[in-house]
């Protein structure tokens, strides 16, 4: 593709070279550059992407875009100094691509909890309506059939966009996408034509990156100020930021809700372990979700299929069809002592209350709830004694046990967990550092009927030590521990 045309929109300072000049590939990776592909030098979080210039000059590359100009200049190489590369890079593959956003209806869901669950329940209800539909979440990319592996909730720019001309090219007419607020922050979204927004909520979380929970809560909302009027913006009444979110927008506002007036009111009839049976703008219907968190997660599904233009009734016969995601809720039960495990995904503290609130009024005697959970290593540390806290004042029995620990000395973590605990609470957890002798002590501590929470991984298939991940599935772990009690 021609420079100048691959450059539209950007803000553009100063040129050194030629515009008139193919472009094979956009690169941000130094180490992927080759000779006729552009580098753009980015500022990361961790590196400049400016300090590797001058290695990236001698692959002769097609052209350099970058903030601040190099003291030497190659020739046969275009340098372009831009206001932000960051933001560049987004145009720039946007444009790339072809504007593969503007091809289809780009819907982006953002907000702490619930957006795996929005973004898959809306591929499935959409692929089930007849839709091609491509999907990019935490747990997998799909572009109808095919599934594809999802390294971040969002991807880098290039990477978002070249999935998305993929998607294009299999004729995908509706794609359902998780913003990240790092995405957002870091402009990997920057560009996107979006047909419409969804907020699910905001809680405590990202506060390594964000800093301030203020901040956190800008960078959200900055996702729909730049919403077109031509989209929708949809937001949860009920959180008591779900206003403020579209106070910008240009985008037509709606709100769906379980306390309030608003354009998509549900009231949840009945909550129990077969699922939810709960009324949408007054028409009833059962779903095999459960729990309040998720009548959400399907009020937003419905009021955005609503906000697209589909038959409610349509809408409603389809969705009550539909199963979750992956490591959300994934219930198992042990065949012979009746054990219910419930594998989830809920790795920040609202989230650990949404899913054992839940479980405390699904239970219908003396059932208890014993939990195994942990907090992951270099992520923000201020959620863990408020993680601690929440296990054990909503659970029976906890062990505390290793997550991701990462970098970091996994018994550091649990020890930052205790600082939670009052008294009480402490007489009701153990630590048990090892992930698998947790799960099969918790499993040991279980009556028949009793309800054993596994948190915070949900659909990983790994546990990140020192650099190394290595395999591990809480829901197989799980299973196989119940196959061999129940021999």
């Amino acid at each position: 593709m021609i420079l100048q045309e691959v450059l539209y929109k950007v803000a553009i300072r100063s040129v050194h070279g030629k515009l008139h000049v193919n472009v094979k590939n956009l690169h941000i990776d130094s180490r992927e550059v080759e000779n006729g592909s552009a580098f753009i030098a980015v500022r990361g979080t961790h590196v400049d992407g400016h300090q590797f210039i001058p290695a990236v000059t001698e692959k002769k590359p097609a052209a350099i875009i970058c903030e601040k100009m190099p003291e030497r200049l190659a020739e046969g190489i275009t340098y372009i100094q831009v206001e932000n590369s960051a933001v560049a890079t987004g145009l720039l593959a946007h444009n790339f691509f072809g504007q593969p956003s503007e091809k289809m209806k780009l819907i982006g869901i953002t907000g702490t909890n619930g957006k795996t669950t929005i973004a898959t329940l809306l591929f499935k209800l959409f692929s089930s309506l007849g839709y091609s539909c491509g999907l990019l979440s935490t747990v997998e990319n799909r572009i109808g059939a095919r599934v594809l592996p999802a390294t971040h909730t969002t991807p880098d720019a290039i990477s978002l966009n070249a999935l998305l001309g993929d998607m294009v090219s299999a004729s995908c007419t509706h794609v359902f996408m998780e913003v990240s607020s790092h995405a957002i922050d870091q402009h990997r979204v920057e560009g996107l034509h979006f047909s419409g927004g969804i907020f699910s909520n905001i809680t405590h979380d990202h506060l390594d990156y964000h800093k301030t929970f203020d901040e956190y809560i800008r960078v959200k909302k900055s996702f729909f100020d730049t919403l077109p009027s031509t989209a929708f913006a949809l937001s949860n009444a009920d959180d008591k930021r779900g206003a403020v979110m579209l106070q910008n927008t240009a985008a037509p506002k709606y709100y769906y809700s379980l306390r309030t007036t608003a354009a998509f009111k549900g009231k949840i009839l009945e909550n129990n372990l077969t699922g939810l049976v709960m009324t949408i703008n007054e028409r009833e219907a059962h779903f095999r979700l459960i729990g309040e968190f998720n009548a959400y997660n399907l009020l937003a599904v419905y009021g955005a299929a609503t906000c697209l233009g589909e038959d409610k009734e349509h809408v409603l016969r389809n969705l009550s069809a539909l199963t979750g995601a992956e490591g959300r809720f994934d219930y198992i039960l042990s065949p012979k002592e009746k054990i219910v495990g419930i594998v989830d995904y809920a790795h920040t503290p609202d989230a650990l209350e949404n899913v054992l609130s839940t479980l405390r009024k699904l239970r219908k005697n003396d059932e208890r709830i014993i939990t195994v959970v942990g907090c992951g290593g270099d992520r923000d540390k201020t959620k863990r004694p408020i993680m601690g806290e929440v296990a054990c004042r909503l659970s029976d029995q906890v062990v505390f046990t290793s997550d991701n620990p990462r970098s970091e000395e996994a018994g550091a973590i649990l020890k930052e967990m205790e600082t939670g605990l009052n008294t009480a609470a402490r007489r009701k957890f153990i630590s048990v550092m090892d992930r698998k002798e947790a799960i099969k002590t918790a499993v040991n501590l279980s009556k028949p009927a009793d309800i054993l929470l596994v948190a915070g991984k949900g659909h990983e298939k790994y546990q990140e030590i020192k650099g190394v991940k290595y395999p591990f599935d809480d829901k197989a772990v799980l299973k196989e521990i119940f196959e061999t009690l129940d021999k």
